[in-house]
């Protein structure tokens, strides 16, 4: 016995419905990861390199957190409050993550001691062990936040292309944007740029 079609078409309709309320819950409820903040992302001309300057017209991103990939204990962006924070959204199948591990820990290594913290967000890796070998294989010593299904990337508002991977933000010591990175980087493309921000006053 078939359904009738309005029946069914009105099936189909309660099925959204209920799928788009779900997922509202779960972006604004009090469980929720993280929230955008008033971070705006605008790339003019689909740029790839954004800087937003100067200072007083960034944006701030929402509170982000989660388990670090390694140890499983809690990491937050607010942890590292006064310093500046570059992020890195990576995933371990991602062939332009592969190239760029390196030139980021150059990075890192170099500009630390300037009051930076480098903060990776795993994602799209439903297998924890791969991504962490990931992590060993590459010598990454900055933290990750394991995050397969992309929760924390709410922080980062709406119009942020989370598709994008990898992708990198710089965050100054007020951890508003200073820059984004729509590509892999290089270090010579990624340290300057990080030196500049940490001399802000």
């Amino acid at each position: 016995m078939t359904t009738p079609r309005p029946r069914r078409r009105r099936a189909a309709l309660a099925a959204v419905c209920a799928a788009l309320l779900t997922a509202t819950a779960c972006a604004t409820g009090a469980d929720a990861v993280a929230q955008g903040g008033t971070f705006d992302f605008v790339a003019p001309g689909g740029q790839t390199d954004i800087f937003y300057d100067p200072p007083d017209v960034r944006g701030s991103i929402g509170p982000l957190s989660g388990a670090e990939l390694m140890t499983d204990e809690p990491v937050s962006l607010a942890d590292y409050a006064g310093q500046v924070v570059v992020i890195n959204l990576w995933g371990q199948w991602c062939a332009p993550c592969r190239s760029e591990a390196d030139d980021l820990e150059r990075a890192f290594t170099a500009t630390r001691d300037l009051g930076v913290q480098f903060l990776g967000i795993n994602v799209r890796d439903p297998h924890r062990d791969k991504a962490q070998d990931f992590v060993t294989d590459n010598a990454v010593t900055y933290p990750s936040i394991y995050d397969p299904p992309m929760r924390t990337l709410l922080a980062l508002g709406g119009g942020y292309p989370t598709s994008v991977i990898p992708s990198t933000l710089i965050l100054d010591r007020d951890h508003k944007v200073a820059a984004v990175y729509l590509r892999a980087l290089l270090t010579e493309d990624l340290q300057p740029v990080i030196e500049r921000i940490a001399a802000e006053s």
